[in-house]
């Protein structure tokens, strides 16, 4: 499932990004065997050893570099069932992180980069989002208030200078807005 930049263009505004930003749901060692095959077929350069220590550490994030090209993909690992949503790349069918995850995300992340201007990239990629689609608001609300992030929320929300204020709502159950474009 696509996550990061990939997902935030999807939803908001395209940006140009170094790398690719995936979540892969794992468990059990047959699971994990799986992905490491399909990861090998796609010409990424895998070391079992990295993934399981990215497991053991708790975070659950693994760097691996391309073969054929000076990128790389960072890879979450999660044990949780995946919230996506069905989209496409390039005409070929995919999943993206559902825009709320994705939010909650950013803000987290927002929430934890010093100095707060290297946020900035993250912050326009909510304002975009919410600018430019349809999301569950009660949900988004909820969790951001337990992740202690719904100041980061009202702020990013209120401070879009492209929208009026009264377009980007943080109340009623859906967050809506006169256009929603994919590619």
């Amino acid at each position: 499932m696509f996550t990061g930049a990939l997902a935030a263009s999807y939803y908001g505004t395209p940006r140009t990004t170094m790398d690719i930003d995936l979540v892969a749901k794992v468990g059990r060692r047959e699971p994990r065997t799986k992905l490491i095959s399909a990861l090998k077929v796609v010409g990424l350069e895998v070391d079992r050893r990295k993934i399981d220590a990215a497991l053991k550490s708790g975070y659950g994030i693994v760097t691996l570099r391309d073969t054929k090209t000076p990128f790389t993909v960072d890879i979450i690992l999660s044990n949780k069932r995946l919230e996506k949503n069905a989209g496409s790349i390039l005409g070929l069918p995919t999943f993206y992180q559902t825009p709320e995850g994705l939010i909650l995300a950013k803000l987290r992340m927002i929430k934890a980069t010093f100095p707060r201007e290297r946020a900035l990239k993250d912050e326009n990629d909510v304002r975009a989002i919410l600018r430019h689609t349809s999301v569950k608001m009660n949900a988004l609300r909820k969790q951001a208030q337990k992740d202690n992030t719904m100041s980061i929320l009202r702020a990013i929300a209120s401070s879009d200078p492209r929208k009026p204020s009264s377009q980007v709502r943080l109340t009623g159950q859906y967050a809506t807005h006169p256009q929603h474009h994919t590619y």
